[in-house]
């Protein structure tokens, strides 16, 4: 077995601890998730790279039950925002309050100084309150009145929202869009995992007797481990050229940014951890390109008209680009 990067416990962790730890979240989060494997760990991966999920699907397929069951499997702070039309900026971020008495301003922190914030439906509110997620999910600190307040680590966003067909819905901006590290989709469930849903959720819900599968300490850990995973600078070549090839795509108006190429290599290391290896393959790149990438991206007026989705796009870019590595 490889030998990981010291974690913050204080125990140094190899690549198979990472992944026998993770394995228990996962298994958590399974046991009130049914039939949405690939979800799930996806969005464990997101969270070994320190990086931020939106989850896009119709209403009722389990879409803010992935994220507070996620957030109940970490035992750190989560807090949960429903964004709404008259949603403020003050409401996330946190706002400074006078005091007659003492004369004096003092700052009320908002639902995103926590661990996990879940932000449900987050396109139904203005494009003012979703650009106040703007600096904590890049930068990990809030600025309110001109005084900057760091965010504890593991700092996590896990959005979701509606199709943007659906009435009510605001467009997310480019920029928001970036901030986060992958897209993913729960899809309805097999007719049997419906089933068996009837059985496990009827009376009560799982969600409410899950126990907690590791601590925040646990994470910091496996994030530090993670980091470690090494990157040949073939394999880093390969990403680069994946995202560039976005950006030169004629059926794209708008590519992959310097950021995604970032994200794309730090999920690809997360993904090695929790295959045990401690090197990045070319396979990890590929199987993360679309969650990672096609969300990023704007098609021309005429890929839509003939209703080309970026997924499709990234699939074909990833055939057809020689591997390196």
């Amino acid at each position: 077995m490889a030998v990981g990067v010291q974690g913050e416990a204080g125990v140094g962790l190899g690549f198979g601890e990472v992944a026998g730890r993770v394995g228990k979240i996962r298994t958590a989060v399974e046991s009130v998730i049914e039939g949405k494997s690939e979800a799930v760990r996806l969005a464990l991966i997101v969270m070994l790279a320190e990086g931020h999920l939106l989850i896009e699907d119709v209403p009722g397929v389990g879409k803010t039950m992935l994220a507070k069951t996620l957030a109940r499997a970490v035992d750190g702070t989560v807090r949960r925002v429903q964004f709404t039309p008259d949603l403020l900026p003050s409401d996330i971020t946190g706002v400074s309050v006078y005091h007659q008495e003492r004369r004096e301003f003092e700052f009320v922190p908002g639902p995103v100084f926590a661990n996990l914030l879940v932000g449900d439906e987050i396109n139904r509110a203005s494009p003012k309150t979703q650009s106040a997620l703007l600096e904590c999910m890049e930068e990990r600190q809030v600025t309110v009145d001109g005084t900057t307040y760091p965010l504890e680590r593991p700092f996590m966003v896990i959005a979701t929202q509606n199709p943007v067909e659906m009435e009510g819905t605001y467009p997310l901006p480019e920029a928001q869009r970036d901030r986060f590290t992958a897209r993913i989709s729960m899809g309805y469930p097999s007719p049997s995992a419906e089933l068996d849903m009837l059985d496990t959720h009827s009376r009560t819900s799982p969600l409410d007797s899950l126990a907690p599968a590791a601590t925040v300490t646990e994470v910091r850990g496996l994030i530090e481990t993670v980091r470690g995973v090494h990157t040949a600078p073939a394999v880093k070549q390969y990403a680069v050229d994946m995202v560039n090839a976005t950006r030169n795509h004629p059926e794209l108006r708008l590519g992959a940014s310097p950021r995604a190429t970032l994200q794309l290599v730090r999920a690809a290391r997360a993904r090695a951890a929790l295959e045990e290896r401690e090197y990045v393959l070319p396979d990890d790149l590929q199987a993360l390109a679309v969650p990672v990438l096609a969300h990023r991206l704007l098609t021309t007026a005429e890929a839509q008209v003939e209703r080309r989705r970026p997924e499709q796009i990234v699939s074909e870019l990833v055939a057809r680009l020689p591997v390196r590595g």
